[in-house]
């Protein structure tokens, strides 16, 4: 029997801009639910205005809020704050990530909101926490990078370098999206739900597990070595006769010897004592890398690729983003729809949970700024006159969608 989506039915209200809350929410949304986000009526979520990278939108919004209902709204009016509070008691989850402290003061933090609707799952994503002597710090993806350690061993030797992608945006992100979950899971059990605190330090901090425990346990942290593995050797990138470079992964020793035998074609390799086990191939990193590097040299990638996979060997294109665009995997796979957007539509990706057999996840349109301020102010109760008068004060803002839009 057909099954709706998981999360059909569930409201979520939510008070979001950059990449953590909205990107936490959009999950809720491609999953069913239907999701409020509410902006500020003099721009709006401040992504809106980070590129024009996507057909004149912000890749940063596009990639983040799509399915999602704008209404555009002043918080520091009193008029605009209760028009929310209206929408959050009749909501399921509330989500929130504005600076330390500003949720407070409005009366939209977590503790706050439950206290009033026992039923409602309240999530505050932060930088470092709700207290501690960082509780106010700015907390910016990069920062928050730096403070982690996660700079410390993404790089060079000579140089350490920051994530190509907001990694801690994305760790918060997704710790939000599994916490609400779980709050609801337990709201089905016992009818309350709750408060769900989320700091991006910490979500990052669980992703930094591996060198974070080396470091702690061991004596020091993995050393930075670029692409390569730091403790495992072949485990790196090697360019090839055509332009490209393949990564190998050699896992153990009896890899090795195949490579040796198939790749490289110097059986002896494998019983030289030089490189015969992985400690001393690591300590021979250099000679280790020359002799794998010389044989993938005079291969093109394509063969290259071909036969370290006919010898067994872990190994991957170092493709582009272009590549990712147009790799063959999720093409096979139909992982591409298209999206919705005020600029006509955009191609997106699918999201990476699938139920076989099941619904598709809901890519929903990506909003304008107030498209659907009326239609929420209307749910709120409010009247046309107290509609009018809230658009003639600016305390709302709606932006009228054409009936042509391009779909």
């Amino acid at each position: 029997m057909s099954q709706p989506l998981p999360l059909e039915g569930i409201t979520v209200v939510a008070v979001e801009q950059a990449v953590s809350a909205p990107f936490a929410t959009r999950q809720l949304a491609d999953l069913g639910a239907r999701v409020i986000k509410v902006e500020r009526p003099d721009g709006g979520d401040f992504a809106r205005g980070y590129d024009t990278a996507a057909n004149g939108l912000a890749s940063h919004f596009v990639w983040c809020n799509r399915g999602k209902e704008s209404l555009a709204v002043d918080l520091k009016d009193p008029r605009g704050l209760e028009v929310v509070r209206r929408l959050i008691a009749d909501a399921d989850v509330f989500v929130q990530n504005l600076a330390q402290g500003a949720a407070a003061r409005l009366g939209l933090d977590a503790a706050t909101l439950c206290a009033a609707h026992p039923r409602l799952v309240a999530v505050d994503i932060s930088g470092y926490g709700a207290d501690g002597p960082y509780a106010h710090k700015r907390a910016y993806d990069m920062l928050v990078q730096c403070e982690a350690g996660l700079v410390s061993v993404t790089g060079t030797a000579e140089q350490p370098v920051k994530a190509g992608i907001p990694a801690a945006d994305v760790a918060a992100a997704m710790y939000a999206f599994s916490g609400v979950l779980a709050a609801l899971l337990r709201r089905g059990t016992t009818g309350r739900g709750g408060p769900v605190e989320i700091s991006m330090l910490e979500s990052l901090a669980e992703w930094m597990g591996h060198p974070l425990h080396h470091g702690m346990h061991g004596g020091e942290a993995p050393a930075r070595t670029g692409v390569a593995h730091a403790v495992i050797s072949p485990y790196d990138a090697y360019p090839t006769a055509d332009g490209g470079q393949v990564l190998l992964s050699v896992q153990n020793d009896r890899e090795w010897q195949r490579l040796a035998e198939q790749v490289l074609g110097r059986p002896e390799l494998g019983a030289d004592p030089a490189f015969a086990t992985n400690k001393a191939r690591t300590a021979n990193r250099g000679r280790t890398d020359a002799v794998v590097a010389q044989a993938l040299a005079r291969l093109d990638t394509a063969q290259a690729v071909a036969r370290l996979e006919a010898a067994g060997i872990a190994c991957a294109r170092l493709n582009t983003v272009a590549d990712l665009a147009a790799h063959p995997q999720l093409a096979a796979r139909d992982r591409w729809r298209d999206v919705a957007s005020p600029v006509g539509p955009l191609r997106a990706m699918m999201p990476p949970i699938t139920f076989p057999g099941g619904p598709e996840p809901r890519m929903g349109a990506i909003p304008e700024l107030g498209e659907h301020t009326d239609t929420l102010l209307h749910e709120a109760g409010l009247t046309p006159q107290r509609r009018a008068e809230l658009h003639r004060d600016g305390v709302v803002v709606t932006h009228r969608v054409p009936s042509d839009r391009p779909e």
